[in-house]
């Protein structure tokens, strides 16, 4: 477990996590009202890690992210669709992407993946001509 700041960013340089043990614990949530979930793992001002599991079938539908981003599949496949073109991710299969670029992700079965954003800092987040999600 890692300690935080008020603002959620961390406070330790090192954090460990047992992803089976988190897979596990976000099906225990369920129900989940959008058919998936997200678990922010470790926050810093530059870095996020999150933990996402989804349903079979559920959708994240377009959305972007201010900062350049991997998609890691760690259990499942999942459809993840930028710039037009569909890619099918199964597990260990990784994907990047770029600054702000749109995205949509749809489960194909019960499925989850680390995304790991590095952020932007907040004067390049306020020098955007859009906003993204939080700072």
């Amino acid at each position: 477990m890692t300690t935080s700041k008020t603002d959620g960013n961390m406070i330790d340089s090192f954090a460990q996590f047992d992803l089976v043990k988190e897979i596990a614990d976000s099906r225990n949530k369920k129900p989940w009202s959008a058919g998936h979930y997200a678990k922010t793992l470790f926050k810093k001002e530059d870095f996020r890690t999150v933990l996402i599991t989804m349903e079979p079938n559920s959708r994240m539908k377009e959305h972007h992210a201010d900062g350049t981003l991997s998609v890691q599949v760690i259990q499942g496949a999942i459809r993840f669709t930028a710039q037009g073109k569909a890619h099918e991710l199964r597990t260990g299969n990784l994907v990047t992407l770029g600054a702000s670029i749109p995205h949509e992700v749809e489960s194909l079965e019960d499925s989850a993946f680390l995304l790991t954003i590095s952020w932007p800092s907040n004067q390049e987040l306020l020098a955007m001509k859009h906003r993204g999600y939080g700072t």
